[in-house]
């Protein structure tokens, strides 16, 4: 399948998963500093992402996955303390564990592949 836009690639769309859990499972909190950090983490997952895709090569765009990386990284810390402060239960806690540890082993598989592509120094849409 050719990957043109980067709505269509699973790492995305796998992501934009994640920031509909998120939203959902903040929405009634009332530390409003953690919910905005929480979201700001998913949201910059997602956008570095897309912003990654939209650069001139894969190099760019692994670059982009590393911070989307870790921003994941973030995301899975802030729940930790949500969970811990009882802000979250445990069902929700690991169902968004696992959404974030998806799209951080998609986004692994996905920077090995374009590390190995033969067109590392081109536009990575030209494909």
């Amino acid at each position: 399948m050719k990957i043109e836009r980067f709505e269509d690639l699973p790492i995305w769309k796998d992501a934009r998963v994640l920031i509909q859990i998120i939203y959902k499972l903040s929405a009634p909190w009332k530390d409003f500093s953690l919910r905005d950090q929480v979201r700001r983490a998913a949201v910059s997952a997602i956008s570095n992402i897309s912003e990654g895709f939209e650069r001139g090569s894969n190099r760019e765009f692994i670059q982009f996955l590393y911070i989307a990386k870790g921003s994941l990284g973030e995301l899975r810390a802030q729940l930790y303390v949500a969970y811990d402060v009882r802000m979250v239960g445990k069902e929700n806690f690991e169902k968004c564990l696992a959404q974030c540890e998806v799209v951080s082993r998609g986004i692994s598989r996905f920077v090995g592949y374009l590390r190995k592509s033969p067109l590392t120094k081109e536009r990575h849409k030209s494909r």
